[in-house]
């Protein structure tokens, strides 16, 4: 009898309803978001060709780059298109199947940014602290064997997501209050027990992001111990300005995901509800806006490939 309870209490489909308070501004809050969307994905396709295209990127650092920019990509074209279509033609009906797949690759890609943010730093241990055997170290081999080992991590660890949102009833309606599905905007329809699905979400920001902060920490320590022992500023100073990207990418990344992690579970009734929809959006497509161009400008071989691509001339 539970069972065929539980089985009629599973909606057919979902109703995103945008950014709650501003439904009359859907089409207007909509541009800065497609500007958005337009350049991240011109800028990390851009950089994907760019790095396949000259000789003088093909390194472990523009490798895991480019795994980066794929991530990206994928990541914002999870949630924006059907965002969209939400502002602009009011199409708001999603699948209840379409919304556990979305929410499944939502939370996967982002933490498999983290996880190529963590390769990316260790990357720069390596070429830092072991210049001399960096080519040898992380050879094409190694590089396909961690970004598939993140890979798979992620999506292990993101898999039970969907598993703990199928089992539940839902009896609050199939309204929710957001732009895509989310683990825990889904579960909150549910007249079930959603304890699990919140514990599982803590152990999950534990395992990845913490695990991977951890190691970025680490890798930062020993970069910075190393660069301090070199005899001259100018060898310092050049050392550490081939982290400066990197760094940047780290900030926009992680800095919303607290926000956005801290204001979800103990902002919910301080913080008005269309401002955390807002930050929840910037925080999954801020950093594919972002990354491109702060690589296309802090990155010296970058902005020369850019210029032999333009000119027709190829690096040797």
């Amino acid at each position: 009898m539970s069972e065929a309870n539980g089985s009629s209490l599973t909606p057919g489909y979902f109703i995103l309803n945008g950014i709650p308070g501003l439904e009359a501004a859907h089409v207007w809050v909509s541009l800065p978001f497609c500007c958005m969307y337009i350049t991240a994905i011109t800028g990390n396709c851009g950089l994907i060709y760019l790095i396949g295209h000259e000789e003088a990127l093909h390194r472990p650092m523009y490798y895991f780059l480019a795994m980066l920019s794929f991530t990206d990509i994928s990541g914002c074209t999870t949630f924006v298109p059907s965002m969209l279509c939400i502002f602009w033609f009011n199409l708001k009906e999603i699948n209840f199947n379409a919304c556990l797949v979305q929410m499944f690759f939502i939370h996967m890609l982002t933490g498999m940014e983290s996880g190529v943010l963590m390769l990316m730093a260790l990357d720069r241990y390596v070429a830092i602290c072991y210049p001399l055997r960096y080519s040898t170290i992380l050879t094409n081999a190694v590089i396909t064997k961690v970004g598939l080992a993140t890979f798979i991590r992620n999506v292990l660890i993101m898999m039970p997501f969907t598993f703990l949102i199928k089992r539940l009833p839902y009896c609050r309606g199939n309204l929710i209050h957001h732009t895509y599905c989310d683990h825990m905007s889904v579960a909150k329809l549910s007249c079930g027990n959603v304890k699990i699905n919140a514990i599982y979400g803590l152990i999950v920001a534990v395992l990845i992001g913490g695990f991977d902060m951890f190691c970025i920490f680490m890798s930062y320590t020993m970069i910075i111990r190393a660069v301090l022992n070199l005899s001259s500023a100018d060898a310092r100073h050049k050392a550490f300005s081939t982290c400066t990207s990197h760094i940047c990418a780290i900030v926009i990344t992680y800095v919303p995901a607290f926000f956005n992690f801290f204001t979800h579970r103990f902002g919910e009734h301080t913080i008005p509800h269309h401002v955390h929809i807002l930050i929840a959006n910037l925080y999954l497509l801020l950093p594919p806006t972002l990354n491109p161009i702060i690589y296309g400008v802090k990155t010296k071989q970058i902005q020369e490939g850019v210029i032999k691509l333009f000119s027709g001339r190829k690096t040797v």
